[in-house]
Formats: C-alpha cells, structure tokens, sequence
C-alpha cells in the first residue's frame, strides 16, 4: 500500500526508534521495521498495521500527544511537520529535516539522518541546487522539495524504501546499486569518496555534448565533461579538459584507485573497481563491466 497514511506510519515508527526512510510506500524496509516493533512489543508478528499496532506506536512514539497533530487519515494522524509544510534553513530541527536528509541520500548526496539541519546538510542542499539548476541558496523552498521528490521517488530508483544510509559500505571495491548509484569502499581515500560521491550527482544526466565545458553545473555531460566534474568536485582538476587533455594527464599507467583512459575523440575512468563511462550508460554512468582498453591512454591521478 501507499499514501500519506504510510508516510506518517513511517515518521512514528522513526520516532519510536526504528529508522524508516518517510517515502509513503510500505516496502520491505517499512513491513521489516513493524514486525520488529511487533515483536518487541509482544504484538501479534504479521507485519500488518491495525488498530493495536498504531495503538501502542501512538503509545510509543508520542507519549505525550503531538502538538502539530492537524488531522487524520486511516488509522495514522498526520502532522504538520511533512516535508514541504514549511521552509527549511540552516539551525532548524525535526522530522521534515530527517525526511530532507533521506532524500538528499536518495538523490546521491551521503548526509547523516539526524534530523538537524546544520552546516554538512546546508552544504549538501546547494550542492543539489547546483546541480538540479535551482536558485543556489542552502534554503529547501517548494522548488527544491519538488526537485527532490521527483529524483527521489522517480520509478527504478530502488523504490521509496530506499535510503543510502542504510546501505553498508562495502570493502576495496565500490558497489553498484539497482538505482545506477555507486557505494564508495570504506577504506578508500577520501578522495576517492568524493569523486564517488560527485559522480553520482550527474550519472543519470543526459548525455549533451560540450557539457561540463563551458561551465560546471549544466543541463548534461558529455564523456570528458562528465569525468572532469566528479575529478574536480574532490579536488583532483582543476578545470574542465577535452578527452585529448586527458592523454597526457598526471602519471601514466593505472592508479590504484582512480584510472582514466582517453584518445581524441572518447574518454571514461574506472573508479574503485566501477566503469564510470558515458557509452553504454543505461540509464547510469555508472557501470560494473569493463571494455578493451585498446588505443586508449592510461593515467592516474598521483597516488590514487
């Protein structure tokens, strides 16, 4: 099922201590969390919400009574703290800046779910509002909830259960999930982090070509442009280059982390063990299967 009856069953059941990415879908990740409060709670285990469940999650969760409670739909009362209710900035608090977090993580923006919005969530606003080519203000007005609502619950995204907190970090190698994001190792170099973490802003960006040249937040990338952004937002370029540029770019050979390969006319790099590559892009950038290297140049950034 799905609603804003689901969304709020999801803030209650966050609120009661089992964190529920707020999407309005009951997935895997919601029916998971009821059975476990069922469970603690000595309730009947059937995953199914009815009255004794939102009884004792009422109970549990809001104790006291919520002042914000505006009205009722099903068996779950809503409150006025959904996202969107109200304008967000810096130094505010409370559930619709837990639900901003998750959606800045389902959009390829890693922040922490804490429901604070300080200077990391701030940063990570303006960095989606420059991407998504939105008045860059740190300030989540309708515009910036709308664009995220629409990258975050678009269809194939992994569903509106998903969260990229709750995915564990995996070893040595990224890993790529359904939704065409990629996981940074955690023992990779914080670099290498950001470069992941860059790319995924524009993996699913339309390929244009010249994008990425004549200015870092465009409409869509095309190889070079899209290579030299994520190299750029860790720190690793300094300005944007044509595929040639790349030919002759730092240390020849492949990198222990980070590996470009480029000729005149076409260009990709292999980060962590990914292909980060605009042929065969579908609809990600990101790619697990690697192609001939053949009449490519190889090169690494020094000491990646």
């Amino acid at each position: 099922m799905s609603g804003q009856d689901v969304r709020v069953l999801q803030d209650f059941l966050t609120r009661a201590g089992f964190t529920t990415p707020v999407g309005g879908d009951f997935g895997p990740i919601t029916l998971g969390n009821v059975k476990k409060f069922e469970k603690q709670y000595r309730l009947t285990v059937d995953g199914i919400a009815d009255s004794a469940f939102v009884t004792k999650l009422r109970e549990v969760a809001d104790p006291r009574g919520n002042s914000t409670r505006t009205r009722v739909k099903g068996n779950a009362t809503a409150t006025a703290r959904s996202l969107g209710d109200r304008v967000l900035k810096k130094g505010m608090s409370g559930q619709d800046v837990r639900v901003l977090q998750d959606y800045l993580n389902r959009a390829g923006f890693s922040t922490t779910i804490d429901g604070q919005f300080g200077s990391g969530t701030q940063r990570l606003v303006k960095r989606f509002q420059q991407a998504q080519e939105l008045t860059v203000t740190g300030i989540v007005d309708a515009a910036t909830v709308t664009a995220l609502r629409k990258i975050g619950d678009a269809e194939g995204a992994g569903g509106a259960d998903f969260d990229m907190s709750t995915v564990s970090a995996p070893v040595g190698r990224a890993k790529l999930l359904a939704n065409g994001l990629a996981v940074a190792p955690s023992d990779a170099p914080q670099q290498v982090k950001d470069v992941i973490n860059a790319a995924n802003e524009i993996a699913t960006k339309p390929y244009v070509y010249g994008g990425g040249h004549g200015k870092w937040i465009d409409r869509g990338y095309d190889c070079s442009g899209s290579v030299s952004y994520a190299l750029y937002r860790a720190g690793l370029l300094k300005t944007s280059m044509p595929s040639g540029g790349f030919m002759n770019w730092e240390d020849p050979g492949e990198g222990q982390w980070i590996t470009t390969y480029a000729h005149g006319g076409h260009m990709y790099m292999v980060v962590a063990g990914l292909r980060f590559d605009t042929s065969g892009a579908d609809p990600s950038r990101w790619q697990s299967d690697m192609r001939s290297s053949s009449g490519f140049t190889v090169r690494h950034p020094a000491g990646f």
